[in-house]
């Protein structure tokens, strides 16, 4: 991983047991007592709200009725039928601000939603199935490619898969799972969830994942255009935005996205280097992600800065809350300007001018302040890696800004390529999401092909 620019800090003081106790499951699972319970207070509305904001359009008071009911596996495959990432989402999705947001109970004199999220947990957690839940549709002859093995590019594939298509997933790293397998925190997703739920995934059969394939560098889109009868592109945003100030590459500074991938991959936890004093640029749920699990770690102070306020930062209340709770301290109203270097040309802190809305409008004040620190990690958002659509081909690929252009069935164009996730311009940056993109994906490239294959005609789920 790319951390080499901290290899001269020193290691945590705790060992590798100790270290690991801090990185448990942030919301404990339910058991079957408390989900009986939590399942009773669903009121299961006609036209429920919950279902109406949920991304992948799973059919949440049907999951929780059949949890209420006792039937698990049906509450599992009624979630894994729109969303056969339902388990990690149920761990990673913002609930707060969707399905629970939206919850009729907070309406009430209890004033509290339905534990919505975890009783998507406990039914995945709990399901008891003897085969995989889906069976392939007869075969359609058809083989199509899928750059990226992220949740984008994972659910695409289940679904083509699923609609009787095989299927090769070039992905660039050594495992399976993109952002959750490598860039969510690790008290989210614990005990190799992740790659759990990709075996899970991959034993409908069909699909075939090569490691180590990354676009742009050894696979070039014009070969699989050629070779494949589609191509989906769930690339991720695989490259970190730029401050833009000098020092920005010295000792000690670093995107947040390369420490947390470090740290989701350690098999020492105490062999990680580790900043007493940090700071942690950006407001989204990397930002706070990074600062909480550095400070889990055992630093001795770490500082969240953003320019704008608190009501500004994309990290929900809930997201913020877990910041506050793990003594990360938070600095609103102030941006960069300066990094501060020792005599050895390292870190050692970043000069910060502070902001303000004057007249409506944002901008310094002129005012500066310092903050002292031994490692400085970027989480300012992430962009399109311009190497995996360097190819003649892909240039061609129309953008929106930094991502890729598509229409409202996600093909791009290029005939025969689709993208989706979060490269592409439509919805949020939510693995949810992404989820979504690839399964519908998946089924416009289905009906796309039936001009030319005998496969069956389904309408989406």
């Amino acid at each position: 991983m790319m951390i080499e620019s901290l290899k001269y800090m020193p290691h945590p003081k705790e060992d590798n047991a100790a270290l690991a106790e801090h990185f448990t499951d942030l919301a404990p699972a339910l058991n079957a007592r408390k989900a009986a319970i939590e399942s009773s207070r669903c009121l299961y509305c006609y036209d429920a709200p919950c279902t109406r904001i949920c991304p992948s359009e799973i059919d949440v008071a049907s999951f929780i009725r059949n949890i209420h009911d006792g039937n698990v596996n049906g509450a599992a495959v009624g979630i894994l039928k729109q969303n056969i990432l339902g388990g990690s989402c149920a761990r990673v999705c913002p609930t707060e601000i969707l399905c629970e947001d939206a919850c009729v109970r907070n309406h009430d004199a209890e004033g509290q939603p339905v534990k919505i999220g975890l009783l998507q947990r406990y039914a995945i957690d709990n399901m008891s199935l003897t085969e995989h839940p889906f069976k392939r549709f007869a075969s359609t002859g058809k083989k199509i490619a899928v750059v990226g093995a992220g949740p984008a590019g994972l659910s695409c594939a289940h679904r083509l898969a699923m609609l009787g298509n095989d299927v090769v997933i070039y992905e660039a790293r050594e495992k399976s799972g993109g952002l959750n397998e490598y860039g969510i925190a690790k008290y989210k997703l614990t005990d190799n969830f992740a790659q759990k739920e990709v075996d899970f995934l991959l034993a409908i059969g069909g699909i075939e994942i090569r490691h180590g394939q990354t676009l742009g560098v050894n696979v070039q889109l014009k070969d699989l255009h050629a070779q494949y009868a589609a191509v989906f592109l769930g690339l991720g945003l695989g490259a970190s935005k730029q401050l833009g100030l000098t020092g920005e590459d010295a000792p000690g500074l670093l995107a947040a996205v390369d420490y947390i991938a470090a740290l989701r991959q350690a098999d020492d936890l105490s062999r990680l280097p580790l900043p007493s004093r940090a700071i942690v640029i950006g407001a989204g749920n990397t930002a706070i992600d990074m600062a909480v699990q550095i400070q889990r770690l055992g630093a001795e102070e770490v500082t969240l800065v953003y320019r704008r306020g608190f009501e500004g930062m994309s990290a929900t209340e809930h997201e913020q809350h877990i910041a506050k709770e793990n003594q990360v301290r938070m600095r609103t109203w102030a941006q960069p300007r300066q990094v501060l270097l020792d005599e050895a040309g390292r870190v050692r802190g970043m000069r910060f001018e502070k902001t303000a809305m004057t007249n409506g409008r944002f901008g310094g004040t002129g005012e500066t302040f310092e903050i002292a620190a031994d490692a400085i990690f970027k989480a300012i958002g992430q962009a399109m890696d311009e190497t995996s659509i360097s190819d003649p081909l892909a240039k061609t690929l129309k953008r929106d800004g930094d991502k890729i252009h598509v229409d409202d069935q996600f093909r791009t164009v290029l005939p025969r390529i689709y993208a989706g996730g979060d490269c592409v311009a439509p919805g949020q940056d939510l693995t949810v999401q992404a989820v979504q993109h690839g399964k519908l994906a998946a089924h416009a490239i289905h009906q796309d092909l039936l001009a030319t294959s005998n496969a069956p005609k389904v309408e989406a789920a």
